[in-house]
């Protein structure tokens, strides 16, 4: 680890509105604040909003200047990139954002039910290979009903057209509510203040020439959720930071 990380990461044991409990923190432990953030932490009764993935924090923090009147939590498990938006949002003295570092497989370990008004997923790693690692899953979508008001919103913002695919799929199959839904959002003339906020990443997708793509879904607290059992297609790109696509053509 670089002294640039260890510096990070020292800032970051000290910032108030960071909380770090990645796995083995919280194995034994339960989460003190679960079901209490809007009393313990932000002190009002403003709607949470959470960023899984956040990555620097762009969306975290962005969001959070739009709208002083709802609480956002950036959550993802590598500090030293969720540094910059802590320290951002720090500096300009932002009482609505906070971050957590932990494991998204156990973030129903931090918030009781009905706690969360929205979900965040911006460019997540769309894990081509094992459906239940992908933040649009089945798997993942139970966990996020534990927390979520009933009727509680979903947003994706990817550049993976097979994430976008399965995404697709996953809603048509559990006939999931959609508000919208496209394939090229920087010219679909929708891309507003909110959506228009870019990541690090998503900069470096658009200058290659990259369709951005966007779905806002409602997720259901009743029903029993089923997989797709489609074959989708694989990217054809090596995405910025992460692991080669396999050999493979297409994947469930």
């Amino acid at each position: 680890m670089s002294k640039g990380k260890l510096a990070k990461f020292a800032d970051m044991a000290s910032y108030p509105h960071v909380f770090e409990y990645p796995y083995s923190a919280v194995d034994d432990v339960p989460f003190e604040m679960r079901g209490k953030w809007n009393e313990s932490f932000f002190k009002n009764d403003h709607p949470i909003v959470l960023e899984l993935g956040c990555g620097r924090g762009e969306y975290t923090v962005g969001l959070g200047r739009l709208f002083p009147d709802k609480n956002f939590i950036g959550v993802d498990i590598k500090g030293a990139r969720m540094w910059s938006g802590a320290t951002e949002s720090m500096q300009a003295g932002m009482k609505n954002v906070a971050f957590l570092r932990t494991n998204i497989e156990i973030i129903d370990r931090f918030f009781s039910e009905n706690e969360v008004s929205e979900i965040w997923l911006t460019f997540s790693d769309p894990q081509m290979k094992k459906a239940t690692k992908r933040l649009t899953s089945t798997y993942f979508m139970e966990r996020y009903r534990r927390f979520l008001k009933p009727d509680g919103i979903i947003h994706l913002k990817t550049d993976s057209n097979f994430m976008f695919t399965y995404t697709r799929y996953m809603i048509e199959e559990n006939s999931l509510p959609v508000d919208v839904m496209t394939e090229d959002l920087y010219h679909s003339g929708m891309a507003d203040e909110i959506l228009s906020i870019k990541t690090y990443y998503e900069q470096q997708w658009l200058d290659r020439g990259l369709n951005i793509k966007y779905i806002k879904f409602h997720l259901q607290k009743e029903g029993e959720l089923h997989e797709p059992d489609v074959e989708i297609e694989l990217d054809e790109y090596r995405s910025y930071n992460r692991s080669k696509r396999s050999g493979l053509q297409t994947s469930k």
